[in-house]
């Protein structure tokens, strides 16, 4: 991409794309980019330092539940939240 931006898509398990991804990075910060189950998968590995979370409202009753049997979070991380400005429809 441009700026030198690279995406490796890798189906292993979460260790070992992590590893992958520091060594095709030369040990640099890596960001790990994926859905509900990809960012469980990950925090249940204790891999994650640092984590950004976008959620769009959806129909109650739908989707994937991110935070189910991921107690302790908030004893393991520095927890901020902030609302994103309200877009309107066309």
């Amino acid at each position: 991409m441009e700026g030198g931006t690279t995406f490796y898509f890798v189906d292993a398990e979460p260790a070992a794309a992590l590893a992958k991804a520091h060594a095709l990075a030369g040990g640099s910060d890596v960001r790990i980019g994926g859905g509900t189950s990809t960012i469980r998968e990950f925090l249940l590995a204790d891999l994650i330092d640092e984590l950004h979370i976008v959620v769009v409202p959806i129909i109650l009753g739908r989707g994937e539940r991110l935070w189910d049997g991921l107690e302790g979070l908030d004893e393991r991380f520095v927890m901020e939240t902030a609302p994103s400005p309200a877009v309107s429809s066309i």
